[in-house]
């Protein structure tokens, strides 16, 4: 599958959590990471999202943040994947910063060039890649 979302995760769903609109989808990576997703329950029911089913969850570069310290802060953002910069590549305005989260897990963030210099990124330092879980599109093989 090919699309223009930088971050694509192979994973399986965990769980499944149906509210009165909204269902709340947890994905295992093959790190052992954990992604959470919301879904709409008619799209669950099209996707057929059930427990151990192999799912592709696609996050845009642009929805993600990253923090660099994040040890006495707590956020209602329910994806928080920890990892090392891999690689920063500086653009005119923008730069796209590669975490690596390990066992293959990379992420890409796309952020401005000033957030990138006011948190003193560079390649080697810890940093956590965070999204909300409206962020997510899940997908699914047919």
């Amino acid at each position: 599958m090919k699309t223009s979302a930088r971050n694509q995760f192979s994973g399986t769903v965990l769980a499944v959590k149906t509210g009165a609109v909204n269902s709340e989808i947890s994905i295992g990576l093959p790190g052992g990471q954990t992604l959470t997703a919301t879904v709409t329950n008619e799209s669950c029911e099209e996707l057929a999202l059930a427990q151990g089913r192999a799912v592709i969850a696609l996050v845009k570069s642009s929805h993600i943040i990253v923090a660099t310290d994040l040890a006495h802060i707590r956020l209602s953002a329910r994806n928080q994947i920890e990892g090392i910069i891999e690689h920063i590549e500086r653009g005119a305005v923008n730069a796209l910063v590669s975490i690596n989260a390990g066992e293959g897990v990379c992420l890409t963030a796309g952020i401005t060039i000033q957030s990138a210099e006011s948190l003193d990124l560079h390649p080697g330092q810890r940093a956590t890649a965070i999204f909300k879980a409206g962020s997510v599109i899940l997908g699914v093989l047919v």
